[in-house]
């Protein structure tokens, strides 16, 4: 019996400790989560770049082939790749006909030289006899007449070698200019037809970069602008704007950009690549690169606010220099911006701030 009585305190007890359990505790703000640093932006001198691509290209591509039809290659003297100069001989012909029709022109031009020396000789008789009143006018008119033909035989057996030697010239093809072979499309024992393509030079071994421009860019570049290029093997490569593109394309409202490249390093002809054209430096207001993160296909950074919790503003990026980008629009000169740690914060995180680290 005096068990049963004892139990009512007991369970206003536990009835008690259940309400106090059950009341709202004092709210106390959540701890940091992470740690970072911050930084204010700072006004700096960057140069202005416009971004493009575009391809690769000779300078100045040379085509080269033969005057003759009909004739078999005996043998090509260079390879894809060689650098050659000048007058170099690239190529030869099976000359042998060729030399026969010299040898036939020079057989030719003796026997009118010798024609001519006859005739001249029978020129001289003849007046010297019309002189003496030995043979008629009309007489000596023939033999003067005779020697003005032998000397017109002459005059076309002259060219007519002239024209044999000529043609045995083009039994070699020499480079018209130093440069690179870039293509070669023949082969020895192969009968090549006049005009067609055998070899493609480089000129000088000069390539250019022909980068696409909207036409916002396009009249902002002016010949002598620097440009700089990433090769295939990550080296950069310098360029100077040799000429701007005075019409645009009609279609695609474009321009092009010429840009030589007295270096070109690995790039090759064919290559598409991407670089930047330089327009001088600009004020700008800077931050580090760091601080920059990109999600959704958008930039964002992290501005610092009261309580050191963060707010995610979308910014506009301009130029970079080294680990510096220009921010156009989205952060004031004078607000505190999240760099260490930026990429692994969201939007309301509250954070401990601490002194920059040293790179």
């Amino acid at each position: 019996m005096n068990r049963f009585r004892a139990a009512p305190p007991l369970v206003m007890l536990l009835c008690l400790l259940a309400t106090a359990c059950a009341k709202d505790p004092v709210a106390t703000p959540s701890p940091p989560s992470l740690t970072v640093s911050v930084a204010t932006p700072t006004q700096q001198a960057l140069p202005r770049r416009i971004t493009a691509s575009g391809s690769v290209a000779a300078w100045e591509p040379i085509s080269l082939g033969v005057e003759l039809s009909g004739q078999r290659v005996a043998e090509v003297l260079v390879e894809v790749g060689d650098v050659v100069a000048a007058g170099q001989p690239l190529l030869r012909l099976d000359a042998r006909s060729l030399d026969m029709e010299l040898r036939q022109a020079e057989a030719a031009l003796a026997q009118a030289q010798a024609n001519l020396a006859v005739a001249s000789a029978n020129a001289r008789r003849g007046e010297r006899l019309k002189r003496e009143q030995l043979i008629a006018a009309s007489e000596a008119d023939q033999l003067v007449s005779g020697e003005l033909g032998a000397q017109a035989q002459r005059q076309t057996a002259q060219a007519q070698l002239e024209n044999a030697r000529l043609r045995r010239g083009f039994a070699t093809l020499r480079s018209p200019h130093a440069g690179v072979v870039s293509q070669r499309m023949v082969q020895p024992g192969q009968v090549v037809a006049a005009g067609a393509e055998l070899l493609s030079l480089i000129r000088d071994g000069r390539l250019e970069w022909r980068a696409e421009l909207p036409e916002a860019d396009l009249i902002l570049m002016a010949p002598g602008a620097k440009a700089r290029l990433v090769g295939p093997d990550g080296a950069a490569v310098e360029g100077t704007v040799r000429a701007v593109s005075p019409a645009l394309d009609a279609r695609s409202r474009t321009g092009t950009v010429y840009v030589d490249l007295p270096a070109p390093g690995a790039l090759r002809a064919g290559m598409y690549a991407q670089g930047d054209l330089l327009l001088g430096a600009q004020p700008a207001r800077t931050l580090p690169d760091q601080a920059i993160v990109e999600r959704d296909g958008y930039r964002y950074v992290f501005v610092l606010g009261e309580g050191n919790v963060v707010a995610q503003r979308r910014v506009t990026l301009g130029a970079r220099q080294d680990r510096l980008v220009a921010i156009v629009d989205g952060v004031q000169a004078d607000e505190r911006v999240v760099v260490e740690g930026a990429g692994f914060l969201s939007d309301g995180d509250r954070v401990r701030v601490v002194a920059a680290t040293q790179d």
